[in-house]
């Protein structure tokens, strides 16, 4: 079983930045594709940023482009996302997942494709 811990989260103000980590516990974490998502309350969870198992392909939603960053480091086994220019619109509970299918081109943008899921941070943008 795979397990994801989410931190990072906080408070901060429009226009701020936060750094979220996600560390995973898998053997092989430099086979996993690693996606962060989002879910503001009374609504879906949606796709943020995704990231193939070397890097070598990156994805983001067209909401977060310019303004965040995914990144990964294989030797420490986490995934990060850099968060800069926030805004409200950003409130959420921010989730990390993981999925060990696919190839080094792999990352994917939907829920239904990642096996293993984190339990969330909170990040709340204030205006």
């Amino acid at each position: 079983q795979v397990q994801l811990v989410e931190s990072g989260g906080g408070l901060v103000q429009a226009g701020g930045s936060l750094r979220l980590s996600c560390a995973c516990s898998a053997r092989a974490f430099s086979n996993y594709a690693m996606g962060w998502f989002r879910q503001a309350p009374g609504k879906e969870r949606e796709f943020v940023a995704a990231i193939s198992w070397s890097g070598r392909r990156t994805n983001y939603a067209e909401s977060v482009k310019g303004r965040f960053t995914i990144s990964r480091d294989n030797a420490k086994n986490t995934v990060y996302l850099q968060m800069n220019s926030l805004e409200p619109e950003d409130t959420a509970v921010y989730y990390c997942a993981a999925d060990a299918h696919g190839t080094d081109w792999y990352a994917p943008a939907t829920v239904p494709a990642y096996e293993y899921w984190g339990q969330g941070t909170q990040v709340t943008v204030s205006s």
